[in-house]
């Protein structure tokens, strides 16, 4: 049986758990969401449903992986009653793991091109029409977005081959610190700009009537309240035992709500801070932030064209992304690896070497669905196989696997509170609140299932389908 590896600093475990929930999402779709719906007004609910939704469910995660000292293959196992099937789950976990990597790894190798191109200056002079080609025609190079994905996946094993201490824990110590000092670089550059104060104004001054009316005057306060609740969520990549392994590496000297919070806090930073180099620097050259890849891809070169020293600024930027990418990459490595060896008890070298291969064919479908498999359109007209990718890890086993820990750690068929209380509180720091045992376990689960059944609704429109069957007006 293999000594099991843990981290040489509580840092180490900070920065890594936060540096697997800050990703892609904390850029794009937070800047994009936070301006939708009304700015600091937006935030405000953003931040209650991070603190009444997101953090318990972490601390459950965190709880399960530190009781059991086990990654999601057999910590189920470890800590259900005998007979019992929780560990039925440990497969829908781990598969979300790979299903974020077949898609993410290939995003990842975008943002490393797009700073080697950045770097290259190959932006400069480009009109803003010329910079969307050159995003539409990487798409239709398979061969070279190959190239950049296998690039993205083998850094990240290499980091991971040399073990817990000396591969993640260093090497993204060493990236996150360094995303954070670069993201502060860029808010004193975007923030000093000419007509930044506009986008500062539009970011952080709360308008509580675009909360609640879009620009047609349509309601549109149950869309928001819902998309903060979901970006609550999703942010923290909690339900698939991505966070719980890092648990299983600490000790117990630290309470685990706590720590929770601090990983809490660094996400938000990093979103929230996100926002204050976009929308800056967006209104300081009239234009308008784009949600998806255009943000990234298209609107922000652009942007960087425009401004003095906006190659240097610009590589700086995709620098930046791509620590925030590399950052989940292998941390949800990790998880998958060590999968592997608790499961079958692979050697570190066994692991790496088969998941290796694994991902980067696993994830050529994602990359040739922009291409070779553009007519495969999985999920209705214009889809991807990203698309479904993405549905199915982050509209299905995100909040299903988080209703599943939710209902091992507060029923007394599975790990029970009593047992979860006694783990997230042992330690030195905040305690788990206790005396709120029926919150947890009615209230939160129902707002867990409500998001699932809302993901669905916005998906595929069931409710105005139905409505329209039944000849009743939409709500």
């Amino acid at each position: 049986m293999q000594e099991r590896e843990s981290f040489s600093t509580r840092l180490g475990f900070l920065l890594i758990s936060a540096g697997c929930a800050i990703g892609l999402g904390n850029v794009w779709r937070f800047s994009y969401i936070v301006g939708q719906y009304g700015g600091a007004a937006f935030v405000l609910v953003y931040l209650a449903f991070l603190i009444i939704m997101g953090l318990p469910v972490m601390v459950m995660e965190f709880s399960v992986g530190r009781a059991s000292q086990k990654s999601i293959a057999l910590s189920f196992h470890v800590l259900e009653p005998k007979g019992s099937k929780w560990h039925i789950y440990s497969w829908f976990g781990i598969a979300g793991n790979y299903l974020l990597m077949m898609y993410y790894t290939t995003i990842a190798g975008w943002l490393l091109l797009y700073f080697v191109k950045m770097a290259k200056g190959d932006f400069v002079g480009l009109s803003t029409t010329q910079v969307a080609d050159e995003f539409s025609g990487l798409m239709g190079q398979p061969a070279l977005m190959a190239a950049f994905m296998v690039l993205v996946v083998v850094l990240s094993m290499l980091v991971c081959s040399q073990g817990l201490k000396n591969g993640v824990e260093r090497i993204t110590k060493v990236m996150m610190l360094c995303l954070l000092v670069i993201m502060v670089v860029l808010v004193v550059r975007s923030v000093t700009l000419e007509g930044a104060a506009e986008g500062l104004k539009f970011y952080l001054m709360p308008n509580f009537h675009n909360l609640m009316y879009n620009a047609k005057g349509e309601m549109i306060l149950g869309e928001a309240v819902f998309a903060a609740m979901g970006q609550a969520f999703f942010t923290l990549s909690l339900g698939i035992g991505a966070l719980a392994i890092f648990g299983s590496y600490i000790g117990k000297e630290y309470r685990l709500t706590g720590e929770a919070v601090r990983v809490g806090v660094l996400d938000t930073f990093v979103a929230f801070t996100a926002g204050l180099i976009i929308f800056p620097a967006c209104f300081a050259f009239d234009v308008a932030p784009d949600s998806g890849p255009n943000l990234l891809f298209v609107t922000l070169p652009n942007i960087f064209n425009e401004m003095s020293m906006g190659r240097l600024w610009g590589a700086l930027f995709f620098v930046f992304m791509s620590f925030a990418a590399l950052s989940t990459v292998i941390a949800v490595f990790e998880n998958i690896l060590s999968f592997c060896m608790d499961k079958w008890n692979w050697s570190r070298g066994k692991a790496v070497g088969v998941n290796l291969t694994a991902i980067v064919i696993l994830s050529l479908p994602c990359l040739l669905g922009f291409n070779v498999l553009s007519g495969i359109q999985p999920i209705g007209a214009g889809s991807t196989i990203m698309d479904l990718e993405d549905f199915i890890v982050s509209n299905n086993l995100l909040p299903l696997g988080s209703l599943v820990y939710l209902a091992f750690c507060v029923s007394r068929r599975g790990w029970g509170w009593d047992n979860f209380l006694r783990e997230a509180d042992t330690g030195n720091g905040m305690k788990f609140p206790g005396n709120m045992r029926f919150y947890f376990t009615w209230v939160l689960p129902l707002i867990v299932l409500i998001i699932f059944l809302l993901g669905y609704n916005e998906k595929f429109q069931i409710l105005p389908r139905l409505m329209a069957l039944l000849g009743q007006p939409a709500l």
